[in-house]
This record gives structure tokens, C-alpha cells and sequence, in this order.
């Protein structure tokens, strides 16, 4: 059956003129995947490289909180211009969502992802960096699918159940021939045991939550410091 859906095709004219696009994923909630997004974003931008932020964690997006977004809101100009934060361009679907969950599910998920990317005028960057929600679902696979080019960076803790799900969502990444650039365990309480792929680990930082909402406190913060050895040594930031 042949697609009259125009969307797939202009999304890779959305995307044409960025360098590289970098998926955080962590195949369990609450383990961080959010802030470590967000702040990568932060320390990327930081460092004078043009960055954007796209939240695709439809039911719990969280980026807009970490960063502090309130009053932002995208300009419609030929789709949509993400707004400035902290020099990163942001997008999210909290912006249209009225800080509520989106109860979607099949191929509404896949419209609504599809819909982001199409729209989002992204303009030219050097990063853009893709909080996507839990586990290998619609919307993983779908961006496997439309974005051919990302490389996917994976988040987990020191818990033994979620070193489990982690390596077998890693077997199936490489079985779908998805580059992976490693594996940050976060809040890590433990010695030994370092995951597969592990390219580095953050300490907890009981002091990161009073900076969330704040990307100056959070660029402060030993989570941040650590995350920024992590992102110097795998994406070879200048």
C-alpha cells in the first residue's frame, strides 16, 4: 500500500542540516533519563555548540520542569520555531498538553512523533539530543525508523533488575544495527558490577533535585560534573 502521508518525507529535510542526534533511553523509569537529557543539552550548549532538545517521552514529559520553561512557548513560522532556553532550542509536547499527561497509545503515538518532527524547524546544529520515554516501544522504534542517522545513549542504575532489562534492550539495539554510544549508570552506590557498555558513572547528587528548574544551579552540580567527563570523552566535545 502506498503512504499519502507527506510528513515522513519532510522530516529528513528538517533534520538535514543537523551533525548529530543523540537518543537518551533507559529501559526503566525513574533512573534519571530526563535529567541526564536535559543536562547534556546544557553542558553541550555551554561549550558553544549549537544544541537543540526534543522531549518524545509523551506521557511523562519532564524536560520543560528541569530546565524551567514557564512563559516559553514555540513561534509558528513555516512549523514551528522551537523556543531559546539556556542556549539550547527546545521542544516538547508539555507545551501543548496543559502540563497533563497524553494518554496515547498504537499508531496515535506514531502520529504524534511523526507530527513533532515534521513540524519542528530546527535550523542548523551541531547536536540534538532526544529524551525518549522508557523502554523499546512505538516510540523507539519509530525514531529508529524516521532518523536512520541516531546513535543512542543509554541510562541506568546500579540496581541488578535494571542491569538485566539493560542488557537485553542492548541486544536488541544491536540486533537493529543501532549505533550505541555507551552506558552511564546514574546514581551509582556501588563498586563492581559495572554494566555492559558502561562509559562512565554519576554519583548521587542529593543536591541536584533544589537545582532542577534552574540550568545555572544544575551546571554546578557534581551530576553535572560528572556527566560532562562522560559526554567529553564519547562525543569528543571540542
Amino acid at each position: 500500500m502506498i503512504s499519502l502521508d507527506p510528513r515522513p518525507a519532510v522530516i529528513g529535510t528538517r533534520l538535514s542540516k543537523i551533525k548529530r542526534i543523540i537518543a537518551v533511553t533507559g529501559w526503566k523509569g525513574g533512573i534519571g533519563k530526563s535529567v541526564t537529557a536535559s543536562t547534556l543539552a546544557l553542558l553541550l550548549a555551554k561549550r558553544g555548540l549549537k544544541t537543540g532538545l526534543l522531549d518524545l517521552d509523551l506521557a511523562g514529559a519532564s524536560d520543560h520542569i528541569v530546565l524551567g520553561t514557564n512563559g516559553l512557548f514555540p513561534k509558528e513560522m513555516m512549523g514551528l520555531e522551537p523556543p531559546m532556553v539556556y542556549g539550547v532550542k527546545f521542544m516538547s509536547v508539555a507545551f501543548f498538553s496543559s502540563n497533563k499527561a497524553v494518554p496515547l497509545r498504537g499508531a496515535n503515538v506514531s502520529d504524534a512523533i511523526i507530527e513533532m518532527l515534521a513540524i519542528t524547524q530546527w535550523g542548523e546544529l551541531d547536536f540534538l539530543v532526544i529524551d525518549m520515554p522508557p523502554g523499546i516501544n512505538d516510540a523507539a522504534l519509530d525514531v529508529i525508523r524516521l532518523i536512520p542517522q541516531t546513535e543512542v545513549l543509554a541510562v541506568t542504575t546500579s540496581s541488578v533488575l535494571a542491569h538485566s532489562v539493560l542488557e537485553r534492550s542492548l541486544d536488541l539495539y544491536n540486533d537493529l544495527k543501532v549505533p550505541v554510544l555507551g552506558v552511564i549508570e546514574n546514581m551509582s552506590g556501588r563498586e563492581g558490577g559495572r554494566p555492559k557498555n558502561c562509559a562512565g558513572r554519576l554519583r548521587y547528587d542529593a543536591g541536584l533535585e533544589a537545582a532542577l528548574g534552574d540550568p545555572d544551579k544544575i551546571l554546578m552540580t557534581k551530576f553535572a560534573q560528572d556527566l560532562r567527563k562522560i559526554a567529553v570523552a564519547i562525543l569528543k566535545m571540542r
